[in-house]
């Protein structure tokens, strides 16, 4: 079982929303990091495919239809909970409703969900900037039909136990991230 005082932070949102960034706040402050998205980069590097928005959703896909739509989370479980034993982790990338009740279900109050909220419109602008696989508009504007419509995502935004608006600069996101720890440490 692991610590009770360790949680684990499940960073939400849409694409482009700047979960990756603030993760790495947590990461820079000594947290764990369980990346749901490296499942399916190893995955793809395993079979020598290119990382595009094509094989990357081929990926996912597959394996929700081999694991459940709580692929992710029953896969890195495990790493979840042993690291849950040393330390607090951030969890980048959980997608689905279903990951989110598979997660709760066997973390309870240990599991907080934290939702990146950033308005459409800049998401895409940053989305077509990213030096790392960029979108156009028209490809962000499938993505997030497809994340919504396919993956369930709207749900653990929705349940989201704290909200970061993210639409201004950098270092906007690094204080409401200071001002989200001062939350979690006054629970």
């Amino acid at each position: 079982m692991p610590d009770s005082k360790n949680v684990a932070v499940a960073v939400v949102g849409m694409c482009g929303s700047g979960k990756s960034v603030l993760a790495n706040h947590f990461i820079n402050d000594g947290w764990a990091c369980v990346y749901f998205g490296g499942v399916t980069m190893k995955i793809l590097e395993e079979k020598g495919l290119p990382k595009t928005q094509h094989y990357e959703k081929q990926i996912r896909e597959n394996l929700r239809k081999e694991h459940g739509m709580e692929a992710y989370a029953k896969l890195l479980y495990p790493q979840i909970n042993d690291l849950l034993t040393h330390q607090n982790v951030v969890i980048d990338g959980l997608y689905s409703w279903d990951e989110y009740k598979y997660l709760k279900e066997r973390l309870g109050d240990r599991l907080i969900i934290v939702a990146v909220i950033t308005n459409r419109e800049i998401r895409y602008k940053r989305l077509h900037l990213r030096p790392i696989r960029p979108l156009s508009e028209e490809e962000a504007i499938m993505r997030d039909h497809h994340e919504i419509e396919n993956l369930d995502k709207g749900g653990p935004i929705a349940i989201a136990d704290y909200y970061i608006l993210n639409n201004t600069t950098l270092d906007d996101l690094k204080s409401r991230y200071e001002c989200f720890i001062s939350w979690l440490n006054a629970r």
